[in-house]
């Protein structure tokens, strides 16, 4: 594994990002989020200007396919299960590398826009860990499965601009979570599976938080260019996710993280348009 050698902020994300290896994407990110947490990892006010997005490193397996070719599974079988627990485990390993690009890609932000950044980014990386070691508790492995690319492909669409990033990426796709998780434990409880149960639960609470940092983030590009995020919301959602956008909402857990009642009535409308 290559070392957290990086001595600035930008670079260690950029290492991140160019990782492969899984448990080197993991190990990294742990290293680096402590090493900044320790005020050992400055901005680099001299740092090249970010690359143009690109895939971040991604091991070999699992396959990418559209979404449509991916089989669905019921849970009531160890192979279903295990392919639904995979399917997570996918998004927290993509989630890792939308934390270190959100850092990495919008420059002259305030420090607590970096330091939200890269605890969500730890954060991915500890939930990747728990699925990855229940996949193998069970047989498995990450890679064992087919997965999509969709949470990366927002990212590519949003790159140009951090207002909208922010709006879509945290608050759309990794929100769906949200929307989803509960359903999910009820189902894996009422079959025995307290082991997946009690990840599920500890992502759930900690991506309440995540969807969060989302919502400040976008509101402070909102109010740094002069416009109302209701209607920012709106038209974002209606140029970029019409096409993503599912319900039904969790409402309470989508307020906790910062959804006003309107923005939750224009998710509502797009969804049903």
């Amino acid at each position: 594994m290559s070392r957290a050698d990086a001595r600035a902020l930008f670079a260690a994300a950029r290492h991140c990002l160019d990782a492969c290896d899984p448990d080197d994407k993991v190990a990294l990110t742990a290293a680096y989020a402590a090493r900044f947490a320790a005020g050992d990892l400055p901005l680099d006010p001299d740092a090249p200007a970010p690359e143009p997005i690109r895939m971040p490193g991604r091991p070999e397996r699992p396959k990418l396919v559209h979404p449509r070719e991916l089989p669905r599974r019921g849970l009531g079988s160890p192979d279903g299960r295990a392919a639904f627990i995979h399917a997570i485990a996918h998004i927290e390993l993509n989630a890792i590398d939308l934390g270190w690009d959100a850092v990495y890609r919008y420059r002259d932000m305030p420090a607590a826009y970096y330091a939200d950044w890269v605890s969500v980014a730890a954060d991915e990386a500890r939930h990747f860990t728990l699925l990855r070691t229940r996949l193998r508790d069970m047989g498995f492995d990450y890679g064992d499965f087919d997965a999509h690319n969709g949470l990366w492909e927002m990212c590519e669409k949003t790159a140009h601009d951090g207002m909208a990033r922010m709006a879509l990426v945290p608050r759309v796709l990794e929100a769906r979570g949200l929307d989803v998780t509960p359903g999910m434990i009820v189902k894996l409880r009422a079959l025995g599976d307290e082991a997946t149960v009690s990840i599920l639960e500890t992502i759930l609470d900690e991506e309440v938080a995540h969807v969060a940092a989302g919502s400040r983030w976008f509101r402070w590009f909102c109010e740094r260019r002069g416009v109302q995020p209701e209607p920012t919301f709106r038209a974002l959602l209606s140029d970029y996710a019409r096409a993503v956008l599912h319900g039904p909402f969790n409402i309470d857990a989508r307020a906790a993280a910062g959804f006003s009642e309107e923005e939750l009535a224009a998710l509502q409308a797009v969804a049903d348009d």
